[in-house]
């Protein structure tokens, strides 16, 4: 092993509660392996990669490891980064990058939100409102829109612009507020798809206040399966990421790079539904 035992993790988003579990599993793999972690937080508007070159720099690091991150990042942007990266939770699903020249760890996010929707279409919802970050924004939400549109394009449902929330950020506050606002328009909708739990705690908060009941005014899924989200009243029902087994995946990946000159690697791991009490 070289003199350096760094491994760097950089978590978008600072205190997202949706990274709380797999950053504890990336830690504690990362110790097993014999490595030491060095974490950083930055916030949703900052540059990763430009993050990256510097910690690579500045803490000697063997590999990397982001947690969350753009979907479309090129080749030159990646050159700064002298070590192997893993890309968990997300993959460069808008960028030209190779596949030989990254690893990724995540679920299928565009197929996970063809689920959600289609949970909701099973049900007999027709007029399904969708809740996001915005519709290109190169980042998870622009691959779970995607999910959502092509639902609808399955299930012969048309599209409704007036049905699409975009609140730019992914924080609970915003989609409270984002999400009151647009109820006070008044279009008729009788579903909910959010793009991540965190939103929809925001938005049922918002429903609430609106005097619309859950689930018998309004049917609420989203995606990720946060611990919080089993504490919701109703309990919110959602796709669960296997958040432990992701961060374990992604250290075993980069390790096996570092270690063994090991290849790199394309993992998608299935997601779980938790039927909750928001669907009807």
């Amino acid at each position: 092993m070289s003199s350096s035992d760094n491994i760097g993790v950089i978590m978008r988003g600072i205190s997202n509660p949706f990274y709380t579990k797999i950053i504890t599993a990336i830690g504690d793999k990362i110790e097993k392996s014999g490595y030491t972690m060095v974490m950083q937080q930055i916030s949703t508007d900052e540059d990763e990669l430009r993050v990256a070159a510097m910690m690579e720099k500045d803490k000697r690091l063997q590999g990397l490891i982001l947690l969350g991150g753009h979907l479309n990042y090129t080749k030159e942007q990646v050159a700064s980064i002298g070590v192997p990266f893993v890309c968990c939770t997300f993959s460069n699903e808008y960028g030209n990058l190779n596949s030989d020249q990254y690893s990724s760890v995540c679920i299928d996010d565009e197929a996970t939100a063809f689920s959600a929707v289609e949970q909701l279409y099973k049900r007999g919802h027709k007029k399904i409102a969708v809740l996001l970050s915005a519709v290109d924004d190169g980042s998870v939400s622009q691959v779970r829109y995607a999910g959502y549109k092509r639902a609808l394009k399955e299930f012969n449902i048309p599209e409704d612009d007036n049905l699409i929330i975009q609140i730019h950020s992914f924080n609970i506050a915003d989609a409270y507020h984002e999400m009151s606002k647009w109820l006070d328009k008044g279009i008729d909708f009788s579903a909910l798809f959010c793009i991540s739990d965190n939103m929809a705690m925001g938005a049922m908060k918002a429903l609430r206040d609106a005097k619309k009941i859950v689930p018998d005014d309004v049917a609420v899924i989203a995606i990720d399966g946060i611990e919080a989200s089993e504490y919701t009243n109703p309990v919110l029902s959602t796709l669960c990421q296997p958040m432990e087994h992701l961060g374990i995946k992604a250290v075993d990946v980069l390790v096996d790079i570092i270690d063994n000159e090991g290849p790199h690697q394309h993992l998608t791991l299935p997601t779980t539904l938790r039927e909750g009490e928001t669907l009807r």
